[in-house]
């Protein structure tokens, strides 16, 4: 029998849990660190959109539509659901060219790997890197998510990105930055000696 007082509970202190993330600089050095365009690609697509792996593995180039004049895609996410997600410009142009140049169809994949692989990719990049911490694919959404989060300031917003149910996830982004900010103000507090 499940408690709805204890999983209440255990979802309030997930929120209040900061969320690990790559920095913008960190992300340079690990897409320095890749020697294929493909795997450039894939780190900047996770990083930039927020897919979550599954979803960027089954990426075509006909899932890239236009909203407003300006690039999207249209994601089929957890419980087969569908959503936009907004597409950077400079890389929406990289994914249809390296597309055109690899002959790749518009229904076929644009990443051709699973997810082990994937995961391999990452772990090359970050060695190459030499990034200290450890690197696999939610990370770079929880840092899409927090660079998103800290340039808006719209967690709702977000909390559609990223194809939440539930405002909780998002909340957790938003309590990181909360605490990092309150730390950067206590910082400040000088004390006479």
């Amino acid at each position: 029998m499940r408690n709805a007082l204890v999983e209440r509970k255990t979802a309030l202190n997930k929120v209040n849990m900061p969320v690990s993330y790559l920095t913008e600089e960190d992300i340079r050095q690990l897409t320095a660190g890749c020697k294929r365009e493909r795997d450039r690609l894939l780190i900047m697509i996770l990083y930039q959109t927020g897919l979550r792996i599954s979803e960027a593995l089954a990426l075509t180039p006909a899932a890239i539509r236009s909203f407003e004049g300006r690039p999207a895609m249209e994601i089929i996410g957890k419980g087969r659901k569908l959503r936009m997600v907004a597409l950077p410009v400079n890389l929406k142009d990289k994914l249809e060219s390296y597309a055109y140049r690899a002959g790749i169809e518009p229904k076929q994949r644009l990443f051709r790997i699973n997810r082990h692989r994937a995961w391999q990719i990452l772990n090359e990049a970050s060695k190459a890197a030499g990034l200290q911490k450890r690197v696999f694919p939610h990370l770079l959404r929880h840092s899409d998510a927090i660079i998103r989060l800290r340039k808006t300031g719209n967690p709702k917003a977000l909390q559609y990105h990223l194809g939440h149910n539930t405002p909780a996830m998002t909340l957790r982004y938003l309590s990181t930055l909360t605490q990092e900010d309150a730390l950067r103000v206590q910082q400040e507090v000088e004390f006479g000696g």
